[in-house]
């Protein structure tokens, strides 16, 4: 298989879609052409973004740029961590398995839920004065 020096993959969390390039490299995670940390302003999120490498084992090796739209700060982080994960499978298919049981692979399914007629909000009713 011919060798590539940049690998593509896809992530999405809640309305957050993630567009993410894998390139071997010193580190560097850039989302939205803004250094990680500037973009996301909270060191949890940053934990979040970079647990599949560090699970790999990966983390320092490779620069990471991310383009993000929808939803908030925190879906974007989700989307752009099962992107990172797609993108470790894509330049290397045996690393599949220890990301598959570390349960990053799997894409969250939860989504808000709808408003019902009737309602206030999805579930929650009108307030009831009894007078």
């Amino acid at each position: 298989m011919a060798k590539v020096d940049s690998y593509y993959a896809t992530g999405r969390r809640k309305c957050a879609i993630a567009r993410v390039w894998l390139t071997p490299g010193t580190g560097a995670i850039t989302i939205n052409k803004q250094p990680m940390a500037a973009y996301l302003g909270r060191k949890v999120l940053e934990m979040v973004v970079e647990s599949p490498l560090k699970q790999v084992g990966l983390a320092g090796k490779v620069d990471i740029v991310a383009d993000t739209e929808g939803g908030g700060i925190a879906g974007q982080a989700g989307a752009v961590k099962l992107g990172i994960a797609r993108a470790i499978i894509e330049m290397d298919s045996n690393l599949r398995t220890p990301l598959r049981r570390s349960g990053y692979l799997t894409r969250d399914p939860r989504v808000k839920e709808r408003k019902k007629y009737g309602r206030k909000r999805a579930r929650r009713g009108f307030q009831f004065v009894k007078r």
